[in-house]
């Protein structure tokens, strides 16, 4: 059984669909079954389990499931608990991207190994898109100096509001700042440092800039190099823009500004939206003392399609038992192919 906690949410969804289409058999999680047997319905699942609780931790340590997919965010806070829950021997996913709720995850390794259990976090388009390319790239080498990584997510909007868990994470990005790693150290950098323009391999453009994004992390994980920098395509370029960010971040640090940023922003109408270019990108650009510099790309279509399309196929491989004990980012946990079986295509100019 593969747990699916915020299923009647749109990433929910599309897993439960996606893990259901790989053989596995999804349970829909929610705290409101009349939505949960409607979304199973709608996904022609209709017989599938549906468990209704505002209390997700709880239900995993009492019914023990093989492995559950955390999508009801604010990861920070929910990962831990709800990852402890799944000691022993069950395993745990989620779509974690930021340097605050990646890193707490992580640090559960020696706990996974001793209870048994493997612990994913990253599993996205953004973490798994790159990290893929640089575990690639550095396959059979040395560890090398300094890796570039670029995420250039292509993203359909739905209508609908923003919600208050894409609402914290952009306001936890804004208040965290840039980083990057210099000398094997995370430290501090100007948010949306590195603006870039990519020539992308299908003749498009896109733009990037840096960010405190899992990418980054992911990045020096699957490298070792001591220096990395990492840029998102969701990052704002435009110079004025970028110019007010450090004034904005201060701002939002102060609890009474943040608390009322995060309602305003969460209440927004957003405008159902097409993604703006067919393909998202995933690249990086690795660097040896010797000189060698090594480039590559992974293809993948619509980001968030992607990112189901990822942690099903990590969810349905932990069901298979083809994970080993621990905490990882998805291609250290499984490999670099995972990201293939998830829909990506990888090229090496």
């Amino acid at each position: 059984m593969i747990w699916i906690l915020g299923a009647t949410g749109r990433t929910g969804r599309e897993i439960a669909a996606q893990v259901a289409a790989r053989g596995g058999t999804p349970v829909l999680v929610g705290r409101n079954a009349e939505r949960l047997h409607k979304t199973a319905a709608e996904l022609g699942l209709a017989d599938v389990e549906v468990i209704e609780t505002d209390q997700p931790a709880a239900e995993i340590a009492r019914r023990r499931p093989a492995v559950v997919v955390n999508t009801i965010g604010g990861y920070a806070e929910t990962a831990v608990p709800i990852a402890r829950a799944c000691l022993l021997g069950g395993h745990y996913v989620d779509l974690a991207n930021d340097l605050v709720a990646m890193p707490r995850l992580l640090t559960l390794h020696d706990e996974a190994v001793a209870g048994g259990s493997t612990f994913v976090t990253g599993a996205g388009f953004g973490v798994l898109g790159t990290e893929a390319v640089v575990a690639a790239l550095c396959a059979d080498r040395p560890t090398p100096t300094h890796v570039r990584v670029d995420s250039m997510a292509s993203v359909a909007i739905d209508g609908g509001q923003l919600g208050e868990a894409l609402a914290q994470s952009i306001v936890s990005g804004l208040t965290t700042g840039g980083r990057r790693y210099e000398n094997g150290r995370m430290v501090p950098t100007r948010l949306a440092a590195d603006p870039r323009e990519h020539a992308l391999p299908d003749g498009q453009t896109a733009k990037s800039a840096g960010g405190p994004t899992g990418e980054l992390l992911a990045a020096h994980l699957a490298s070792g190099a001591p220096d990395v920098v990492a840029t998102s395509g969701l990052m704002p370029t435009a110079p004025v823009v970028r110019a007010l960010l450090p004034l904005a971040g201060a701002l939002l640090k102060i609890p009474v500004l943040r608390r009322f940023a995060v309602r305003r922003m969460a209440a927004i109408e957003l405008k159902p939206t097409p993604r703006p270019r067919e393909h998202s990108w995933g690249h990086a650009v690795v660097t040896w003392a010797d000189g060698t510099v090594r480039e590559g790309w992974l293809r993948a279509g619509e980001a968030m399609e992607f990112t189901s399309s990822a942690a099903a196929e990590v969810a349905v491989r932990l069901d298979r038992g083809e994970g080993r004990p621990g905490a990882y980012t998805p291609a250290r946990a499984l490999g670099p192919e995972v990201a293939e079986a998830a829909g990506g295509t990888t090229y090496q100019p």
